[in-house]
């Protein structure tokens, strides 16, 4: 099952798309292969298929930075958690791309700095449009907010990351967190001007647009995609997965697939995934906690 949500349409698309299909849709004997999208409650929806199907290794999932939180979100509204994070097994996370914070043309700001003090300043002036609440894209606020203190946005959660880009565009929003590959065409079009990545070190593709870290900010956040199989997936299963995708990802096919995209392989293994997935998927529950009820 694919996920299509937030910023990661054009990703998901590759990930779960005929390049990739042998090393994410069932063991290598299996003839058919399927790629499916289950739209729906910001990605939700799929998840909870993949957790419910059998696990024999024929129906995994494609997902993306937002899996981290449903639990969390749950349990901010009081309601049982449909899904957690103990319901997956991570068999690889494919890239780990940067976020930035943009502007459009029709604002002033040309730094983060003055951005941050024309928020403070007039407080609920602002539109942030963000892929959906609680999403990929929604989640970057709740980091940044973090570390500058409160900000003061109004919040326009919209249906997906490209609907999101549509309204900062538009001016019905004037700040959003996207990704750079959903949004270089705008910005070297002049149509969106970032402040600052969310990433360690600068974009490759954006090398003058300083990170948050280099800015004085403890941040860091990225959108990243990986695969996961539902639990109860027998280990020997799990192994043949993890390494007919580890073979893909060294494709050159695979490679160009990404790069066409403007995108950059960030590979990790089932265990390493693990403990990333661990760490970040704490630091996302933090977060929703920090953005609270809404909607």
């Amino acid at each position: 099952m694919q996920d299509n949500r937030s910023c990661a349409n054009t990703r998901a698309n590759i990930v779960g798309g005929p390049r990739f299909e042998r090393a994410t849709h069932g063991p290598p004997s299996f003839p058919h292969r399927v790629v499916e999208t289950k739209a729906g409650a910001a990605g939700q929806v799929g998840a909870q298929f993949v957790a419910a199907a059998k696990p024999d290794g024929y129906t995994l999932l494609s997902h993306n930075t937002g899996i981290s939180g449903y639990a969390e979100v749950d349990k901010l509204f009081g309601r049982p958690p449909k899904v957690t994070r103990a319901d997956f097994i991570p068999l690889a996370r494919l890239v780990a791309e940067p976020i930035l914070l943009l502007v459009n043309d029709q604002q002033p700001y040309k730094t983060l700095s003055e951005f941050i003090a024309a928020a403070k300043a007039h407080p609920d002036t602002l539109v942030f449009s963000s892929g959906g609440l609680y999403g990929a894209s929604h989640l970057p606020l709740a980091y940044l907010e973090k570390a500058t203190g409160p900000l003061r946005l109004r919040h326009l959660p919209t249906n997906g990351g490209g609907p999101a880009i549509v309204a900062i565009l538009g001016n019905n929003a004037q700040v959003t967190t996207q990704s750079v590959s959903a949004t270089l065409p705008h910005i070297k079009a002049g149509k969106l001007r970032p402040l600052a990545v969310f990433s360690a070190a600068r974009s490759k593709s954006l090398p003058d647009v300083p990170t948050l870290k280099e800015l004085g900010f403890d941040v860091e956040y990225y959108l990243w995609v990986g695969i996961f199989a539902p639990k109860g997936t027998p280990a020997e299963i799990v192994t043949t997965l993890r390494a007919d995708i580890g073979k893909a990802m060294q494709s050159d096919q695979f490679k160009t697939a990404l790069a066409n995209a403007g995108q950059e392989l960030a590979y990790l293994d089932g265990p390493d995934f693990q403990k990333f997935w661990d760490i970040d998927g704490q630091r996302t529950d933090e977060a929703v906690i920090s953005i609270g009820r809404q909607g």
